[in-house]
């Protein structure tokens, strides 16, 4: 279609991939390579300035005059701003493919087809151009694991009082009596009169008796107590990083460079 029909996007409804208002297309951005519309600068109202949402994967309602795009409400308000100058360099470009998930090599919204770029003094104003050829940088990203710890059950202890039968012996000091004959010779019989004939005499002997009783005493308390135990354990998993290739580099003229 022709460009006037890109332009009919200025000013248009822009909603999310969920049907939630955003805000209006204020600017669409053209990739200076391959004239393709990149991004769309839209005022949200939360910020002074414009929020950039990309346009691959939008869908165009002319006759409503809506633009619904690829995206969430709430990446939107998250996203980098335009810088001042209204431009976008090629590291704040990266940031905002990384912050919407896009694929750079198809980041390009070819509804329209690719525009004309003509530089200069009549370049239409509801065009703005990314700086594609000042930062030859790239971001090269990883994954990194980020582990913390949560408490969670994983058992139970309990005391449990229950009676057994067991023998138990002591030893009791204790006393009897016995009975001994001792003899006595009388020397002196004056007094004494003999008394021949039958006799007897007997004493009464006691010894001590033992009586066992039972009686139920406290001993100890005993209760749980629950103590932390400092430990280590290893955890692995599986990350992703990204690696840089060059081309049309010397390596070994640049590792012999003084």
């Amino acid at each position: 279609m022709s460009k006037a029909t890109l332009d009919s996007l200025i000013g248009a409804t822009a909603y999310d991939e969920r049907g939630e208002k955003i805000g209006k297309v204020k600017q669409i951005y053209i990739d200076n390579n391959t004239g393709s519309p990149t991004w769309a600068a839209v005022s949200t109202g939360l910020f002074s300035q414009d929020s950039l949402v990309p346009l691959a994967g939008a869908e165009h309602q002319a006759d409503e005059d809506t633009l619904r795009l690829h995206v969430d409400k709430e990446q939107v308000k998250s996203a980098p701003h335009l810088d001042d100058g209204g431009r976008i360099s090629s590291q704040s470009e990266q940031e905002l493919f990384h912050h919407y998930h896009v694929d750079p090599r198809a980041a390009g919204w070819n509804t329209y087809g690719r525009q004309q770029i003509r530089p200069g003094g009549d370049e239409p104003m509801t065009h703005g151009h990314r700086d594609t050829g000042s930062d030859p940088s790239m971001v090269r990203s990883e994954e990194q694991l980020r582990v913390d710890t949560e408490s969670e059950e994983v058992g139970r202890a309990r005391l449990r009082k229950y009676v057994v039968n067991e023998e138990q012996t002591i030893t009791v000091p204790t006393t009897h009596e016995e009975v001994h004959v001792e003899r006595e010779p009388i020397t002196d019989r004056t007094g004494t009169r003999p008394d021949m004939g039958d006799e007897e005499r007997e004493v009464t002997l006691h010894a001590d008796q033992v009586h066992v009783q039972k009686e139920a005493v406290p001993v100890e308390r005993v209760r749980l107590e629950v103590d932390e135990v400092p430990e280590e354990q290893t955890v692995s998993d599986t990350v992703r990083k990204e690696r840089v290739d060059t081309e049309g580099i010397d390596d070994d003229r640049r590792r012999n460079r003084p």
